[in-house]
């Protein structure tokens, strides 16, 4: 295989970053975050090994997450990990000039789309292509969005939640809120700091929300040590947590979403609203692997809601199907 035709598809998450290379399928996964030298500026860590010390990092080295609700918070951080993963993925071969495709929110400005575009073209690009997130992540799921039949998808990812209606090719009626995977995470924190005067960290409310966490009242009954500091003693300390727990902890932004999905099916044209009672509604990105989400928005919105294949890598196996037929991208 030729590498210097090679095609990327970059699913350039708040929480991860998946890349897909033509011909190859996923060939990257790892989480958005750089470690940053803060007297030198120099990169010192970025995916996996950056990850691993958050929260963890001596005074002078700073792990940053250069994503914030899927738009760029952080331009020379973002440039520093696109440069890395690219680098990595393409080898030594120096030709190498890929043409990039990219996914962002749908409600993100223009100034916003020129940012990403900018940090990809500066990795050395020979074309950049934006696409939305919600649309990418249909095709990704398997949906046939060419045909003049409604399709839902609720990409709930790290950063933003994604909710669109889609026929022929396009977007009918979309909204996107920044409560996702981070905030479910942030709920945690707030809620094991309330109730028992613990702090914890967002790698420790991460694995709770992975392991126990659920939103639908009685699907998961099972409980968790967790270790933290203790607000009153100022010394470290074990509680035990439960699915109930967590459920009244996730349960404000779990009905968020939902309130967004109702209002965009208020906004759908009837026919196609039609469409999506007999097809049901597709959940995508991280979000949606969290117990019960799907029965939940199913009781709340009336219609049937499946959970696609393999929510995670949903969107970058999208760029891969959009690059094969590249006349279905916008730009």
């Amino acid at each position: 295989m030729q590498l210097f035709n090679k095609d990327i598809g970059i699913d350039l998450g708040t929480a991860n970053i998946l890349i897909y290379v033509k011909g190859q399928g996923v060939v990257l996964n790892e989480p958005s975050v750089v470690a940053i030298d803060s007297e030198t500026k120099k990169p010192l860590a970025v995916g996996k090994e950056a990850h691993e010390m958050l929260g963890r990092t001596p005074g002078k080295v700073k792990a940053i997450k250069p994503m914030k609700d899927g738009v760029i918070a952080d331009f020379e951080g973002t440039e520093i990990m696109l440069n890395y993963f690219i680098r990595k993925i393409n080898g030594k071969n120096l030709f190498s000039r890929p043409r990039i495709l990219i996914c962002c929110p749908s409600n993100i400005t223009q100034v916003e789309k020129n940012a990403i575009k900018e940090a990809a073209e500066r990795t050395g690009a020979r074309k950049v292509f934006l696409e939305e997130e919600p649309k990418v992540a249909a095709v990704g799921a398997g949906l046939d969005i060419s045909k003049p039949t409604g399709n839902m998808v609720i990409d709930i990812g790290g950063g933003t939640t994604d909710i669109a209606i889609l026929s022929l090719g396009g977007i009918v009626t979309c909204a996107s809120i920044r409560i996702a995977g981070n905030t479910f995470d942030n709920e945690i924190v707030k809620y094991i700091k309330n109730k028992y005067k613990l702090l914890i960290g967002e790698i420790t409310a991460e694995d709770i929300k992975k392991n126990i966490g659920t939103v639908y009242v009685g699907t998961k009954k099972e409980h968790m040590e967790v270790r933290g500091r203790d607000l009153v003693t100022g010394l470290p300390h074990t509680i035990t947590v439960t699915s109930e727990e967590i459920e009244e902890s996730l349960r404000e932004s779990a009905y968020e979403i939902i309130r967004t999905a109702k209002t965009v099916l208020e906004q759908t044209p009837p026919e196609l609203s039609a469409d999506i009672i007999d097809k049901g509604i597709v959940i995508t990105g991280g979000g949606a692997m969290i117990e019960g989400f799907d029965r939940l928005l199913s009781k709340e919105l009336k219609v049937p809601v499946f959970v696609a294949e393999s929510p995670l890598t949903c969107v970058a196996e999208g760029t891969g199907i959009l690059l094969e037929n590249i006349h279905l991208i916008d730009n």
